[in-house]
């Protein structure tokens, strides 16, 4: 059972985090940083690692070094320059821990959230439900590869409004591109390390795209995409 002192520390430790990592990076919507105050990161860390939930740095998830959640500051970041509505159906690209599902369930009308790990998935969904984010749906799948090849068309049938990619990629695949809607808003982080850029690509017609360049940042690569030495959209 929680302690009223506990409690006390823990809204103590979101409150540093929102106030001394994440606003400091230029995220001052206010309507994201009331959602990263209300959604819980701590139920969301592994239970081994609860110390770091409101610490600015990438938590380990797996014994892989790309299973991680990504820092606060970046992952607050990506949420705001989705720009989302009440409304939008989301694609969420790299489930991992579950919480940017939660941020995005608790924000927007729908999520199918993808993540290639069947353990991490069955984990982030399990957060997910006891959160009480029955709108978000998590799926095991290769995000490389085709989604309605693997039993997914269903999920897929309808355009997305946004989708979040939380990995670095060299490029971003065709079958990907092609689930958003017209006017609806990409965030990926684009390039290989040490030089990355989130970028934000509006489909602004079935053929015409608008990229921008938005922040420099450096991030896991995501698990079973290609990343050759030459990026391009």
């Amino acid at each position: 059972m929680q302690t009223d002192a506990a409690f006390l520390n823990i809204e103590q430790a979101r409150f540093n985090m929102i106030e001394q990592q994440i606003r400091p990076w230029e995220v001052l919507d206010p309507q994201v940083l009331k959602l990263l105050a209300a959604v819980k990161r701590e139920d969301f860390v592994p239970a081994a690692r609860k110390g770091l939930a409101f610490m600015d740095v990438e938590v380990p998830l797996g014994a892989s070094p790309d299973q991680v959640m990504l820092a606060p500051r970046v992952q607050a970041r990506l949420v705001q320059d989705l720009l989302l509505k009440p409304t939008d159906r989301v694609l969420d690209v790299g489930t991992g821990s579950g919480f940017m599902a939660a941020l995005f369930g608790a924000a927007c009308r729908e999520v199918v959230s993808l993540e290639i790990d069947g353990a991490l998935a069955g984990a982030a969904q399990d957060k997910l439900l006891s959160a009480g984010l029955g709108n978000v749906r998590v799926r095991v799948a290769d995000a490389s590869q085709d989604l309605a090849d693997q039993g997914l068309a269903e999920d897929v049938a309808q355009p997305f409004d946004a989708i979040c990619i939380s990995g670095a990629l060299a490029s971003v695949p065709e079958h990907l591109r092609k689930l958003l809607a017209v006017g609806g808003r990409m965030i990926v982080v684009i390039g290989q390390e040490p030089v990355m850029q989130a970028t934000r690509y509006t489909r602004v017609s079935a053929d015409a795209w608008r990229g921008e360049v938005l922040w420099d940042t450096v991030v896991p690569a995501l698990r079973g995409f290609a990343q050759p030495s030459g990026f391009s959209f």
